[in-house]
């Protein structure tokens, strides 16, 4: 009974504190479900405020695109309303000159039909004139026939007689007159041709002796070259045929004869020997004749080389490897091979200028000297000698004239001849291709700066250009500009009157001032 009870209180006890802890839960979860209201309600709150927010600035987003767009639209529609109006404006303008073409045009067809119809009455009135003359002089001619007692053909005969007579008197002062331009003309346009000529073409010249030293490392070589008793010196001389002189020259030795092509093989033999330092008797014959195969081939080389530069064809190859010995010869130090070329370039201009044939020119320009290669091995003159060589290896007639006549030994044929002679003159007379001793070239330059410095207010001079040009510098508080006009001129009628120089001497005279200050 006891622990009935006690179960019972126990249960009563345990259903009343599950009571009262399920109204504590349940007041817990309406408090917690009242703040999660709470909660949401302020959520969707400031949920709307941000829409409400959003909404406003998307509100002015939008205005602002669509008032950007606008503008650009408006802008857009001012460019192409500017865009249609100036092509409105030239399309106008071109009607407009449409319009005036067109009245042009109607005006010349009205005035083209104008004058077809003047043209048209003229024409009928000049035929009816000319039938009117026509009648008029027939019966004159008969009036004069019965006069004169002459016929027509008669009359006719005798005017013929005295026109021709008039006309021969006339003819003859014409030919006069024109002979006497003629010659005025060609020695105006020959000088016009020569001066072009020369001023087309431009060559470097290096003077040539006929003599050729060679330099030695130390003197002792003399005494190798010479060899025992002389062995070595005799093969040399020998082997090349050229005079080897020893003298007390330092570390140097001399080359000479008059054969251009054996002086050019025995420098080139004498100086690989001492190169090489092996001389003997048997290895100066090896090495000299090597030299003379290489110097064959230079002279082959140098003659097909200046045929091909000029642009001339169909030479004799004999006659070409002449050409080409022409390089180791030389005339009062100028040398015969560039000589040669340069009177082919200039007759080949001087013909061009002309008009007549330029390649024949050349082709005599280039051989008008040949004979020089050859004229220490036979007699009589390098023309007759150059000639012979020309027709031998069947040149035209031309060219062997062009040949002959270049010293004026006989007369030219042919323009073309006339053309060589005036370029070999001119390529031989230019100022710096024909040597003069350094004696008379100092002195020269000398006398031209004296007679500069003779005039007052000079205050330096300066022969330049090889003495081709004199330049002077004057005070230019004592001369004034009109005064440097003066000194120029009498300064080269001075020098034209006292002193004598190849072709022509230019005279400047610079006035400068010149103020110079330093900042420091």
């Amino acid at each position: 009974m006891n622990s009935f009870l006690y179960v019972l209180i126990a249960v009563v006890a345990g259903i009343v504190s599950g009571t009262v802890f399920f109204a504590i839960y349940k007041n817990t979860l309406k408090s917690e479900k009242e703040a999660i209201e709470r909660e949401r309600e302020k959520l969707l709150d400031d949920a709307r405020r941000e829409v409400e927010a959003l909404k406003k600035e998307a509100a002015i987003s939008a205005k602002d695109q669509a008032y950007q767009a606008k503008v650009e639209a408006e802008k857009e529609i001012r460019e192409r309303t500017r865009e249609l109006n100036q092509l409105d404006k030239r399309l106008r303008q071109k009607e407009e000159l449409l319009e005036k073409k067109l009245d042009q045009l109607e005006r010349r067809e009205h005035d083209l039909t104008k004058k077809e119809r003047d043209h048209h009455s003229r024409e009928r009135v000049l035929a009816e004139k000319e039938a009117h003359y026509s009648q008029i002089l027939k019966e004159q001619l008969l009036v004069l026939e019965k006069v004169s007692g002459f016929s027509s053909d008669e009359a006719r005969k005798e005017l013929f007689r005295r026109v021709e007579e008039e006309a021969r008197f006339e003819a003859a002062k014409l030919a006069k007159r024109i002979e006497d331009e003629a010659r005025e003309g060609a020695e105006r346009k020959a000088k016009e041709v020569i001066s072009f000529a020369i001023q087309r073409y431009s060559s470097d010249y290096v003077a040539d002796a006929t003599v050729s030293a060679v330099s030695l490392p130390n003197d002792e070589m003399k005494g190798r070259i010479i060899g025992r008793e002389g062995r070595n010196i005799r093969a040399f001389e020998a082997a090349t045929g050229v005079d080897l002189i020893i003298d007390d020259t330092p570390e140097m030795v001399t080359l000479s004869v008059h054969d251009p092509v054996r002086r050019e093989i025995a420098r080139l033999a004498l100086e690989r020997l001492i190169t090489d330092g092996r001389i003997h008797p048997a290895r100066i014959e090896e090495v000299v004749e090597k030299v003379k195969r290489e110097v064959d081939t230079t002279i082959r080389e140098e003659g097909e080389k200046a045929v091909f530069d000029l642009g001339i064809s169909g030479m004799h190859p004999e006659l070409i490897k002449t050409v080409g010995r022409l390089k180791y010869r030389t005339s009062y130090g100028q040398n015969i091979l560039q000589h040669s070329k340069e009177v082919a370039y200039l007759a080949g201009m001087m013909a061009g200028e002309l008009g007549v044939d330029i390649k024949l020119a050349k082709r005599g320009g280039l051989l008008h000297d040949i004979g020089k290669a050859v004229d220490h091995e036979m007699e009589g003159s390098h023309q007759d000698i150059g000639a012979a060589l020309a027709k031998k290896y069947g040149e035209n007639d031309k060219v062997i004239n062009a040949i002959l006549a270049h010293h004026g030994e006989v007369d030219p044929i042919c323009t073309e001849s006339a053309l060589v002679a005036a370029g070999d003159a001119l390529s031989a007379a230019r100022p710096g291709v024909r040597r003069e001793s350094i004696e008379n070239y100092l002195k020269r330059l000398e006398k031209l700066e004296e007679l500069a410095m003779s005039f007052d207010g000079v205050d330096k001079c300066y022969a330049i250009q090889a003495g081709r040009e004199i330049r002077i510098i004057v005070k230019p508080d004592d001369v004034n500009d009109e005064m440097c006009s003066i000194v120029s001129k009498e300064l080269a009628r001075k020098i034209e009157a006292e002193m004598s120089y190849p072709g022509q001497i230019k005279v400047t005279v610079v006035r400068e001032s010149r103020y110079v200050d330093y900042a420091k």
